[in-house]
């Protein structure tokens, strides 16, 4: 026979198991909350997409279980979790939990963009492994961001990410401070450096020198080129330069 009254009301002893299989709310609460609860039971609570508010609060506030790295990242990408709960979370994570929370499409979107600002924000302090694998696996935003990183071998990964966009590397050419390096990458790359808006990127950088701003300009056709010289922003000498390569041309 069904239960026509929440479980906790006429047994308030309970286990957590009798309670998380029950269609009550508040069965889910008092099981949220439960010190007896584990790591596989508060597992199963969070696969309910009905689950609500009260319950995850609960959860987060159940030490219990949210010790437990499953349950806490749970938490935080349930899509009901209260943003008073799972942002502070989010400094609880490891760099990777974050990376996998900013690829998981349940999502919402304003925890990704919080949880991609900071992975963006601590990669600086990041091992050289960790940023590599951050920039061949992260998602669009965080391998952008690590384009222009120092080191070669994490902008070279960046660049192998299958996320990464033109618009990405764009935004990643329009930053104060470029290596140079990454420069010489995308003028090598076999993809970007056909692109017409990467070209004409490096082209308005000042760290380009002069042999690298020749060969993307024996990319253009000539009006491209007349079009960057006279519209676009460029370093002292490279209207000349760009002159030079029209004549040659």
């Amino acid at each position: 026979m069904t239960n026509r009254r929440p479980i906790s009301l006429d047994n308030p002893d309970a286990n957590p198991e009798e309670l998380i299989a029950s269609s009550f709310v508040e069965d889910l609460v008092v099981a949220a909350k439960h010190p007896a609860l584990m790591e596989d039971l508060a597992l199963a609570i969070l696969r309910r997409r009905d689950l609500p508010a009260v319950a995850l609060e609960e959860i987060a506030r159940n030490h219990s279980v949210i010790k437990r790295r499953k349950v806490l990242v749970g938490v935080v990408e349930h899509q009901r979790t209260p943003r008073h709960i799972s942002l502070p979370l989010l400094r609880r994570l490891f760099t990777f939990e974050l990376m996998q929370l900013a690829l998981t499409p349940s999502v919402l979107p304003d925890i990704k963009l919080a949880v991609e600002e900071s992975l963006v924000g601590k990669s600086a302090t990041l091992a050289l492994g960790e940023r590599i694998t951050l920039a061949r696996r992260g998602s669009t935003k965080v391998a952008g961001a690590l384009l222009v990183d120092g080191q070669t071998t994490v902008s070279e990964a960046a660049l192998q990410n299958p996320r990464i966009t033109e618009a990405s590397i764009v935004k990643a050419l329009g930053r104060p401070e470029i290596p140079l390096t990454f420069l010489i990458m995308l003028a090598n790359h076999s993809k970007w450096s056909l692109r017409r808006e990467i070209q004409i990127g490096i082209l308005r950088r000042r760290e380009a020198t002069d042999s690298l701003v020749l060969k993307i300009a024996a990319k253009l056709p000539k009006p491209a080129i007349k079009e960057v010289i006279t519209q676009a922003r460029l370093p002292a000498g490279r209207k000349e330069l760009l002159q030079t390569a029209l004549i040659r041309g």
